[in-house]
Order: structure tokens, then C-alpha cells, then sequence
């Protein structure tokens, strides 16, 4: 199985060297237990590791697989959220080309009124009006900058912001705000959704009435 799925989070979930370092202010003031991120398996990057994305990676396995820093996942979300609470949700546009970000992506704009795009992305819907599905957001959120190459690529030639989930393998490039964190497990990519979600709610005085099982898809 793909080591950043969640097989290979008992062997992290255990050591000091993920969780020695946080005092317990830290522990207590993130968005969930450290506990609940650990095992989603947020933290479980590749063995392949970007210069752009060093900043975020906390250490290195044995095995050589790279570990994000999960206080810099927290305080990116909280960032994340504060930034795109300030938008109109109507015009927020969430995409995901990978299979396991696609259902989360969906709950995260029905949880808060914005618009969703998953699956294969038809070029030119954001930059040619002529095409079928036009639209014209005002910020993207990207499940993985790979997958959503061509997403980035025509938000640049728009001139709206990006938001990406990003991995250790990833470029950043373009990206105007990063979310580190495994963009390939299915628990992971639910919870950073529902997190956003939640606090995008919460800072817009929202109901919002989701369960984290709720992003989680039966895939």
C-alpha cells in the first residue's frame, strides 16, 4: 500500500519525535487533538521532498519518508481560513483532479456555499467565457498542485489567488498561500476540508452542522 496512506502512521503515531516538541499550549490551543492529525495522517509525506516545501518538513524517517511539521499544518489552516472567510463564498472555487480529495471537496462547498469542481478539469472553464460551465472565481483552493496543474495555470493568467493543500513532493510555485499536508490519504484530506470548513463557518458567524465523518467518503 502507498506508505502515506494509513498503515504507516502506527510507527509515527508512537515516536516522541513527532509530538516531544510542542509545549502544552500548543497542544491545547490547535484545532484538534495533535492525537486526531496523527492519526488522519496528515503529517505522512513522500520520499521525495521539494525545495519550496523543506520549510514544512519536520524530519526525515528512517525509511526516508519526509514527515510534515503538524503545528505548521494547524497554523496554516487557521491562516487559510482567515483568508478565505473574507471572501463571498459564492465565489470561492474548491477543485480536486485526486480521487479521495474529490468527496471532501464537495462537502467543504455545500458546507459553505461555495462552488466545487472535482474530477477531470475541462481546460478553459475559468479563462474562456465561450465554454460551457464558464466561471469566474474570486480565490481557488487546490487539492494537490500537481494534479491541478492546469487550475493553477489559468488562475494565474486571471489574477486570483491560490490556496493549496500541498505535500513534501510538491512545488509552490504560484501557489499563493500553502497548506502543508498529505494531499494523498483519504482521512487526511477529510479532516483538512472539514477543518477549513469549520473555521470558515466559524469566523463568517455560520451554522454549521457537520461531523467530520461527514467528509469522509466510503471510498
Amino acid at each position: 500500500m502507498d506508505p502515506t496512506e494509513e498503515t504507516t502512521i502506527n510507527e509515527v503515531t508512537t515516536s516522541t519525535e513527532v509530538t516531544g516538541d510542542l509545549d502544552e499550549e500548543t497542544k491545547t490551543t490547535s484545532l484538534v487533538p495533535i492525537d486526531e492529525y496523527l492519526a488522519a495522517g496528515v503529517h505522512i509525506g513522500t520520499q521525495q521532498k521539494t525545495e519550496n516545501m523543506m520549510k514544512f518538513v519536520y524530519r526525515v524517517r528512517t525509511d526516508g519518508l519526509y514527515v510534515l511539521d503538524i503545528q505548521a499544518t494547524d497554523d496554516r489552516i487557521k491562516l487559510a481560513a482567515a483568508f478565505l472567510s473574507s471572501y463571498d463564498p459564492k465565489r470561492i472555487l474548491v477543485v480536486s483532479a485526486r480521487q479521495y480529495g474529490q468527496f471532501p471537496a464537495k462537502m467543504f462547498a455545500k458546507a459553505i456555499g461555495a462552488k466545487s469542481m472535482v474530477g477531470r478539469f475541462i481546460p478553459g472553464i475559468l479563462t474562456n467565457p465561450k465554454i460551457e460551465n464558464f466561471y469566474e472565481p474570486d480565490v481557488v483552493i487546490v487539492t494537490d498542485p500537481t494534479g491541478d496543474a492546469q487550475v493553477i495555470k489559468e488562475t494565474v493568467n486571471i489574477g486570483v489567488p491560490v490556496v493549496a493543500l500541498c505535500d513534501t513532493n510538491n512545488m509552490t510555485s504560484n501557489v499563493d498561500l500553502v497548506i502543508p499536508t498529505n494531499n494523498k490519504g483519504r482521512k487526511a484530506l477529510s479532516l483538512v476540508y472539514w477543518l477549513l470548513a469549520r473555521e470558515i463557518s466559524k469566523a463568517n458567524d455560520s451554522m454549521f452542522n457537520y461531523e467530520l465523518e461527514d467528509f469522509e467518503s466510503g471510498v
